[in-house]
């Protein structure tokens, strides 16, 4: 397509009542400005630039391999084109979009600027027409139909304030026209500030082609001014995203209690029971069976994997492999195929071979676990001594029995077991059962006494002195 998009990313937004500037505002884990910027990649832009202020340094952050101007004191619209002026290209077509407006689609920012590439306009504007247009700006037109004018709400007389059509604050300009003329804008109006909506009458006057494309989906248009319109927008974006899911062959067994980010990857004939978030860079296989009650992030589920109310951060599930319910797999995890995090498992940064279980009520930490290792109930890896991490080691097929410590760092060996309730602090050879308990004593009476009255031994006495 050729064409440059200019993201405005400048606003404060007031209205959200918060220390975040509004366009870093997440929706299904992704800052609302990303959902721009991609439409605008995806409709085939060859260059996007921002224009931030408020917050600027924080926008920057979120928006990689897009190039960035400053708006130091917010003046307008067509103050922030100003700014920009400089990095831009006084040629071609120069896409206009709002940071706060996710809902926009790659689709309707194409039609636009072939729009008015074909017709060889000054701008092309994107319009809708609202049941209640309060807050917008209104497209005037003349007795032929043809755009006059936009008048921003606080400007409109009554006669304009009854118009349904609405500027959306989306915009292809042809480059050149609009910086032959944005100089021309001026502050003479009730906000006191340079007004993009402006270069309409600018180039009418001119004798400028002006047309108008409306989208046939308003609430594309939405823009996000407050909490409360973030939970709307919020709410469409996972009705799209879960409706392409489902036709592409995914199950849902409730879409209203399912949430999937727009970077989520999810093969066909998998199963998403209610309460299940899916976000950031994650790619889920054919067959999988997630929820209820999990949250995966940035995480690679393998075919006919399963996670069961259970939380996955920065791991990979193998093919076959179960998780939860109640687990916690931390960032770094690599569970094999066919392995097992079952119920009350905790495990991070570690490696759990093929076919491997750590069934229940266990903490694996800084670990790499052979294949058809069994971890009995309880055990952990004692991998943090106060100042660094240590690794243990558990070789192909050893048996770790319940309650097992092991004080990294460590290695068990292969086909090794350890026997329930041990502390083990020394490397285990292969095929070894180690043992680390001390010697059981029985004070015979003693329940019997402290229920008649005799108590416990005081502090101090053995079992003997305190009969």
């Amino acid at each position: 397509m050729g064409a440059t998009a200019l993201v405005l990313a400048a606003g404060e937004g007031t209205r959200m009542k918060s220390d975040l500037p509004k366009v870093a505002h997440s929706i299904l884990g992704v800052p609302m400005v990303n959902y721009v910027v991609d439409a605008a990649r995806e409709a085939g832009c060859d260059r996007v630039v921002a224009v931030t202020g408020h917050g600027a340094e924080a926008v920057e952050r979120l928006l990689s391999g897009v190039e960035c101007v400053r708006q130091d004191r917010q003046l307008g619209t067509g103050h922030a084109v100003m700014c920009a002026r400089e990095v831009l290209d006084d040629s071609g077509s120069l896409l206009v979009l709002s940071g706060d407006s996710p809902l926009i689609r790659a689709e309707t920012i194409a039609a636009l600027v072939a729009a008015r590439e074909e017709s060889g306009a000054a701008v092309g504007v994107l319009t809708a027409h609202l049941g209640d247009p309060t807050g917008y700006g209104r497209i005037v037109r003349d007795s032929d139909g043809g755009v006059c004018a936009i008048v921003e709400q606080n400007d409109c007389t009554h006669a304009q304030c009854a118009i349904d059509e609405v500027n959306t604050g989306t915009y292809c300009f042809d480059a050149a026209a609009l910086f032959a003329h944005v100089d021309r804008l001026h502050t003479d109006n009730a906000q006191g500030e340079f007004y993009l909506t402006d270069m309409v009458s600018l180039f009418v006057a001119e004798g400028l082609g002006v047309i108008a494309i409306a989208v046939d989906d308003p609430l594309e248009t939405l823009g996000v001014n407050s909490r409360v319109q973030l939970a709307e927008a919020t709410k469409i974006l996972q009705h799209r995203m879960n409706e392409r899911h489902m036709l592409a062959g995914v199950t849902m067994t409730d879409p209203n209690l399912v949430w999937i980010g727009p970077r989520v990857e999810i093969g066909r004939d998998t199963e998403i029971l209610p309460m299940t978030f899916l976000m950031g860079e994650t790619h889920i296989g054919a067959g999988v069976t997630l929820g209820p009650d999990t949250r995966v992030i940035d995480s690679v589920v393998a075919d006919s994997a399963s996670v069961d109310s259970s939380i996955v951060i920065g791991s990979e599930v193998g093919p076959g492999a179960t998780v939860g319910p109640v687990a916690y797999l931390r960032p770094g995890v690599v569970l094999g195929r066919k392995a097992k995090a079952g119920t009350c498992v905790e495990i991070k940064n570690s490696k759990v071979g093929e076919g491997s279980k750590v069934p229940h009520l266990s903490y694996i930490g800084d670990a790499t676990i052979g294949a058809d290792v069994n971890v009995g109930a309880g055990s952990i890896t004692c991998n943090y001594d106060g100042f660094r991490k240590h690794e243990t080691v558990i070789e192909d097929g050893a048996f770790i029995g319940s309650d097992t410590m092991l004080v990294a760092p460590i290695r068990i060996g292969a086909g090794a077991v350890t026997a329930a309730a041990s502390a083990i602090s020394r490397d285990v050879k292969p095929g070894s059962l180690a043992i680390e308990r001390s010697d059981q004593r029985e004070i015979e009476g003693w329940a019997v006494r402290r229920r008649a009255g005799g108590g416990a031994p005081k502090d101090g006495q053995t079992e003997r002195e305190g009969e």
